[in-house]
């Protein structure tokens, strides 16, 4: 599946439900409704902007939560997750269950509507 965000061509990995992530993968608790997870690159540029458009978002929708992680220090978990660029953002639900999966950087209204698969 591709989706289109920001008017470029970015590849949405996996399916629904594929995997769950919780407090000690991402060093923090859940958002109670949902949780944006970026992974992110020192050097990324799409990753700043991602981050401040994922930032917005969680401060705008209640019991939304961001979390971002940096790639380079976590790399056991972006091989078992298969993350293969930054920044790559994942949508979980209340329980950690990854509902959504897209790398490159994302508009607000497309996160917005990824956010409606979670809650």
């Amino acid at each position: 599946m591709v989706d289109e965000w920001n008017g470029g061509r970015l590849q949405v990995h996996g399916r629904d439900g594929e995997g769950r992530l919780g407090t000690a993968e991402l060093g923090t608790g859940l958002g109670e409704r949902a949780t944006l997870v970026q992974f992110s690159s020192a050097f990324c540029a799409p990753c700043r902007a991602t981050r401040r458009t994922l930032e917005e978002v969680a401060s705008m929708v209640a019991g939304v939560a961001y979390v971002e992680i940096d790639a380079e220090a976590r790399l056991a978990l972006v091989r078992e997750l298969n993350i293969l660029r930054t920044p790559t953002v994942l949508v979980l639900d209340a329980d950690g269950r990854i509902v959504r999966r897209a790398s490159g950087q994302p508009r607000k209204a497309d996160v917005i509507a990824a956010l409606g698969r979670a809650v």
